[in-house]
């Protein structure tokens, strides 16, 4: 790609320092649009970044009508966002995941951490499903799907481009299907086997990010009676079953998420230990508890309750009663796996909203276990929200 022709985009004085320190997003209060006007810009156009002095900052690509109006693709001024670039950081993430996981079932690219920003692609083996969310990365729509051919020669490569995020960008919703994409394809995660509804579940089918938090659930669970909460096709509770467990109750809204549930407990021999309640969270928590119905574990992993920063006093009440919820339904010594997706959520503020639970309900809490999302999820130190999935294992006991 010959970068020499794309158009410049200054910044304010000193409003480099943060890139200079690996953050790869521009607001658009930091960019000099008496030098550069941004309105001059189209979506998803790259530019040359400039900063102090007119320093080269790298390519960039632009979306003049949002907050983060331009996100670094290449720190090179000389390489633009196109098929070889999209090659080298798939490489570059793909032997990440392979250091990892001894099977092709993961997250293979998470946007900024792997220098994609707008780009997650998630593989179950021969399919891969891929989510944009920048114009940017729209605008090479082409090129990801011939880089995806090349480096890994996928059976079908179903674009999800569906969700919610694109509207902030303007984009379009809509899916795409390349080679014979099937509604469920295989995965397999802790030695349990599951079908990801790949065109018609949430996000792309399924959360690899919980990875070794349910396989830390299931050193625990042997024997024990859990319920697994906001339970989706039972990523925890099918694993929790396999494990050992003695009974398994998995929560959910949705009557078709049960459904996958009960068919991915099948999938793996312990039907007989799994059953499912259908209803909105609390109502089924606040249901069983007066039926005096206890548990030796229960799970909680909760849709982002906390998905802008304005929502941030009703979404922490709300973690507060889910906690509070969950621990009434728990054995005199029982353990609370409490999870959190929400980026605007710190652990501390998470652990905060347990101990309180716990202290209203005049229980004692233990923090045993913190955990976080997998390799395959690696974190960016510059961009702190790449790092939003938490995991807290606590013991909840009479003393």
């Amino acid at each position: 790609m010959d970068t020499s022709e794309l158009a410049p985009l200054q910044l304010n004085r000193g409003a480099d320092k943060r890139l200079r320190k690996g953050h790869l997003w521009v607001f658009s209060n930091e960019i000099d649009i008496k030098a550069t006007p941004l309105k001059a810009l189209h979506a998803g156009q790259q530019v040359r970044l400039l900063g102090d002095k007119q320093k080269s900052l790298g390519v960039a690509t632009v979306n003049p009508n949002g907050l983060i109006c331009a996100r670094i693709v290449s720190r090179d001024y000389k390489q633009g966002l196109d098929k070889s670039l999209l090659v080298h950081r798939l490489n570059q993430a793909l032997s990440l995941r392979e250091r990892f996981f001894s099977q092709p079932y993961y997250r293979l690219v998470y946007g900024d951490s792997d220098l994609l920003p707008g780009l997650v692609v998630d593989r179950f083996g021969d399919h891969l499903v891929v989510q944009i969310s920048t114009a940017g990365m729209e605008s090479v729509s082409q090129d990801i799907l011939d880089a995806l051919d090349q480096c890994l020669h996928p059976a079908s490569i179903l674009f999800r481009n569906d969700h919610s995020a694109r509207e902030l960008e303007g984009l379009p919703l809509y899916q795409t299907d390349y080679g014979p994409v099937p509604e469920c394809a295989e995965l397999i995660e802790n030695e349990t086997r599951f079908m990801a509804p790949l065109k018609t579940g949430q996000k792309t089918g399924w959360f690899y990010d919980h990875r070794l938090n349910r396989a830390m659930l299931q050193t625990l669970c042997k024997d024990k009676r859990v319920l697994d909460v906001f339970s989706y096709s039972g990523g925890w509770g099918v694993q929790a079953a396999v494990a050992g467990a003695a009974q398994v109750v998995c929560v959910d809204a949705s009557a078709q998420a049960l459904e996958w549930a009960t068919e991915n407990a099948a999938l793996n021999g312990v039907s007989e230990r799994v059953t499912t309640l259908k209803g909105k969270a609390i109502d089924v928590m606040k249901t069983l508890q007066a039926e005096k119905t206890r548990f030796d574990i229960v799970v909680l992993d909760p849709p982002a309750f906390i998905k802008r920063r304005k929502d941030q006093k009703s979404g922490e009440a709300a973690y507060y009663h889910i906690n509070e919820l969950g621990m009434r339904l728990l054995a005199r010594d029982g353990l609370l796996v409490s999870g959190s997706c929400s980026m605007h959520l710190s652990q501390e503020r998470l652990l905060d909203q347990v101990r309180g639970a716990g202290r209203k309900i005049d229980r004692q809490v233990q923090l045993i276990y913190r955990g976080s999302q997998g390799p395959d999820h690696p974190v960016h130190p510059a961009i702190p929200e790449t790092d939003y999935l938490k995991a807290l294992f606590a013991r909840v006991y009479k003393d």
